[in-house]
């Protein structure tokens, strides 16, 4: 079995799949960088007992981070509680499968490769993936699977943060779809502004990378708010939750052939 690791700068998810590609077990816990990997191993190898999963089962893990102060831990958790040397993604021996087609290929987030490698393999190309995470970023990948570069926006719950933080009079509110685009009160109207901005921005974004591009690019979300914005717009066709662990589980296999 292989353990996957993804951390992004407010969650990570931890995921075991089989050796036939099944995802056994996944589970999520805020990232930290002050987290041990005792406490990481205690916390984990109970949830994978109550899957009944066996740490002993676990042959191989994998690892990709955007946050760097996290990897020491996350490498020793790897040796200690599973006995494995773990692979990293980003490290000069972890061959990821694809081109970087950039400037600086090595300031490219260690997720935005996983999940293009995972979104070549599932979907073909080329294409944009849209990840919902804190920051809202569009990827291009080329029809061979190579990364061509994209775009970072704030994500949608840190703009609703900034509103909240820089503003005295605007309150915290939830990010959830709008009955009607013109508010009523101050929360409608925050609620409006977030939502339905950040539809527009899908939208012209997207149109405006296809007409650099020179051609049609298919569409792909992922990330936790994905769902709510893709049912809300034809820009996006489909959602898929698992995208960066099934780009960890493709790097893993080549790796291992390897």
């Amino acid at each position: 079995m292989l353990l996957a690791i993804d951390t992004g700068n407010t969650n990570t998810v931890f995921a075991v799949f089989d050796d036939s590609g099944a995802i056994r077990g996944e589970w999520r816990s805020s990232t930290n960088i002050n987290r041990t990997a005792d406490e990481i191993g205690v916390w984990l190898r109970q949830l994978m007992s109550l899957a009944g999963i066996e740490p002993k089962a676990i042959e191989a893990v994998i690892i990709s981070s955007v946050v760097p102060a996290t990897l020491f831990s996350l490498r020793l958790l790897s040796r200690r509680y599973f006995a494995c040397q773990a692979q990293v993604v980003g490290s000069p021996d972890v061959d990821i499968g694809i081109e970087v087609r950039v400037e600086r290929p090595e300031e490219v987030g260690a997720d935005r490769l996983v999940n293009a490698v995972g979104a070549h393999g599932e979907y073909g190309g080329p294409l944009i993936i849209i990840d919902f995470g804190t920051a809202t970023t569009f990827d291009v990948i080329d029809g061979d699977g190579a990364y061509l570069g994209g775009v970072i926006a704030p994500g949608v719950n840190l703009s609703l943060e900034a509103l909240h933080t820089a503003s005295a009079q605007l309150p915290r509110v939830a990010i959830g779809r709008p009955e009607r685009v013109i508010g009523r009160n101050t929360v409608q109207a925050m609620r409006s502004g977030i939502f339905w901005g950040y539809i527009g921005m899908i939208e012209g974004m997207v149109a405006r990378i296809r007409q650099e591009y020179g051609a049609h690019l298919d569409v792909i979300a992922t990330g936790g708010l994905a769902p709510l914005f893709t049912e809300c717009t034809a820009t996006i066709p489909r959602s898929d939750a698992d995208l960066t662990l099934k780009g960890l589980l493709a790097v893993h296999r080549l790796n291992a052939k390897r």
